[in-house]
């Protein structure tokens, strides 16, 4: 199977928990035979063009990303019990079916338990809205699951699974 893999980090910051699953996810659908992949930082475009006040070549080159990748792979912090304004600004700026006929693993982070369902209440929709295809792992880190910016097993057992699930969905294999 090769499927191009774009992955998009909603964080502001560049060094964060959820670019951290992010980029084990990157890895591990990558060792599933997933193709090479590319990590695009929603935080170092260009505010204005994101916000749709000026067009950028930065930002148009991150969209066609999107609509040329296979699997896409979506990260954020969970903020006031929702995904990140960046994740928010850049989906806005994907046409209605930008994720026709693509796979998507939703992963979010946040401080504790609270907010777990802000993978099924807003990353699912959200990707559904653009008419993607979401493996039925969803990934959640909590504070707790991180000790010294290292995830533990659980969580990187829940992001080789949600690889795993991608990779044979883009290969037209049920897991």
């Amino acid at each position: 199977m090769t499927a191009s893999v774009i992955g998009l980090s909603g964080s502001p910051k560049s060094a964060s928990r959820s670019r951290t699953l992010l980029e084990l996810a990157l890895a591990a659908l990558e060792r599933q035979g997933a193709g090479a992949s590319r990590l695009i930082d929603l935080a170092r475009l260009p505010a204005d063009a994101l916000l749709g006040r000026r067009e950028d070549p930065e930002v148009a080159d991150a969209i066609q990303g999107v609509l040329d990748a296979g699997i896409v792979v979506l990260s954020t912090p969970i903020y006031r019990a929702t995904y990140s304004g960046l994740l928010k600004v850049f989906f806005d700026l994907l046409p209605p079916d930008a994720l026709a006929r693509k796979i998507a693993i939703p992963i979010a982070t946040a401080g504790g338990p609270a907010h777990l369902l802000a993978v099924d209440h807003g990353l699912r929709p959200l990707l559904a809205s653009v008419g993607a295809l979401v493996v039925s792992t969803g990934v959640y880190g909590t504070d707790a699951q991180f000790r010294a910016g290292v995830p533990d097993a659980d969580l990187g057992e829940r992001i080789e699974r949600a690889a795993l699930e991608a990779a044979s969905l883009a290969a037209g294999v049920t897991t």
